[in-house]
């Protein structure tokens, strides 16, 4: 039986255990492995004494058990039962009484010999609302399962969809046998990442753009508002190197923060969670460099670190000035750090412009070795920062391209714009 603890610890073991199957999820291991391991994580961090997960089977319409292993290989047509009808309404359920509602089939337990009281089932959902299957935690240890029980499992039901999704893609990966083939599959995961769309921030203009080279990379942007009161979380991330691997570790990151958010943490712990996490399972010739904060669109104040990414551009309006920071720290997955220090703030005056820029613009080099750099950046955008984030994302596009002639694309060039509208 799991040790009941604390509130305050099972805030923070949860988000640490949290983070440990977010990494695990993004390793290339055996699939049943992996929903096992949800499982698993999902008895311990809400107190249940079981977990199963089904598998929604879309041909068929029908729901099959796959977590625990050991038991009968039992079925339910989608929309019959408690797993049925989580799937079809695709919406958290919880029960406390499993006897006393008439959705629960019982004949399960006769099957397997087991006893259900409480029952927590909360649907799994893919990146683009597709139904996956159904996350199950059953009889909470001293009690019910409660709202905060229900955030926990629906941060773990996310990762688990996600890692369904993966293996699907990671399985096609294993057919194909040209470096083309594998790079390609690579790609895909890579864009599916990114945001479908821009999110609306009063008062300010927001756009992100990717330009892949032709082999894989590892850059990543996402934009996205979170919390009660929406912030803007801005992310720009590169893993080093081409291939499977950087695109992978790129989008490991990227989920990793987004269930560390879900959690309850804050950017400093965040930043500190997933750079530990990614010291401990990264090889030694790797890490990523990553722009990572929040912008209050109220107060105008936007707080990040920055760990080995930049230049990072700040225009501002008023007087046409340049303002170029540094990195905060050095990249992530390095070495451990205990404590980041406090996040940099800055503060956006209408009209201002950030530009987050992958180094794949400044360094874009033509036919005789000469790299696009800073000077053009800037001078780019001070006679186009007027325009639309999309359109001024545009035009240095087209800049780099032309600079560039006929040289070969060698890195992705990745931009994350921000204005703050007059």
């Amino acid at each position: 039986m799991s040790e009941i603890h604390s509130p305050e610890e099972l805030s923070r073991d949860s988000l640490l255990r949290i983070l440990e199957v977010s990494q695990k999820l993004a390793e290339s291991v055996d699939l049943e492995q992996l929903l096992t391991e949800v499982v698993a994580a999902g008895t311990e961090v809400l107190l249940a004494d079981r977990g199963s997960l089904w598998i929604y089977l879309a041909e068929r319409r029908e729901l099959e058990l796959k977590v625990p292993r050991d038991g009968p290989r039992l079925r339910v047509p989608a929309g019959h039962g408690l797993v049925g009808e989580c799937m079809a309404s695709q919406a958290v359920i919880n029960v406390a009484d499993a006897y006393t509602d008439p959705r629960f089939r019982p004949e399960v337990d006769r099957a397997t010999g087991y006893r259900t009281r409480s029952i927590l089932s909360i649907p799994l959902m893919g990146r683009h609302g597709e139904p996956v299957g159904v996350l199950q935690l059953l009889n909470k240890l001293g009690g019910d399962f409660d709202h905060n029980d229900e955030m926990l499992a629906t941060s773990l039901a996310a990762q688990c969809a996600v890692a369904l999704q993966r293996s699907q893609l990671m399985e096609a990966l294993l057919l194909k046998e040209r470096l083309d083939e594998e790079v390609s599959l690579a790609r895909e995961i890579q864009v599916s990442m990114l945001p479908e769309e821009m999110p609306e921030v009063p008062g300010y203009d927001v756009h992100g753009s990717f330009f892949p080279t032709e082999q894989t990379g590892g850059d990543m942007y996402d934009l996205v508002m979170l919390g009660q009161q929406p912030e803007l979380f801005l992310l720009l991330g590169d893993a080093t190197g081409h291939g499977f691997g950087p695109a992978l570790s790129a989008t490991q990151m990227q989920a990793m923060l987004r269930v560390a958010f879900r959690c309850g943490a804050n950017l400093t712990q965040a930043y500190r969670h997933v750079n530990n996490q990614l010291s401990e399972d990264l090889p030694d010739d790797r890490f990523l460099t990553a722009f990572m904060g929040f912008l209050d669109p109220r107060s105008h104040q936007l707080r990040y670190y920055s760990g080995g990414q930049g230049p990072i551009l700040h225009f501002h309006a008023a007087d046409g000035r340049f303002e170029w920071h540094k990195p905060t720290h050095f990249p992530l997955g390095i070495m451990e750090i205990d404590d980041p220090g406090a996040p940099v703030q800055l503060t956006m005056a209408p009209g201002d412009v950030l530009a987050l820029l992958s180094d794949g613009v400044f360094e874009y080099a033509n036919e005789s070795g000469a790299q696009y750099g800073e000077s053009r950046v800037a001078g780019l955008i001070d006679l186009h920062h007027h325009l639309s984030m999309a359109e001024l994302a545009k035009l240095l596009w087209q800049s780099v391209r032309e600079f560039a002639g006929d040289a070969t694309q060698a890195d992705d060039v990745t931009m994350v714009l921000l204005r703050r509208l007059a």
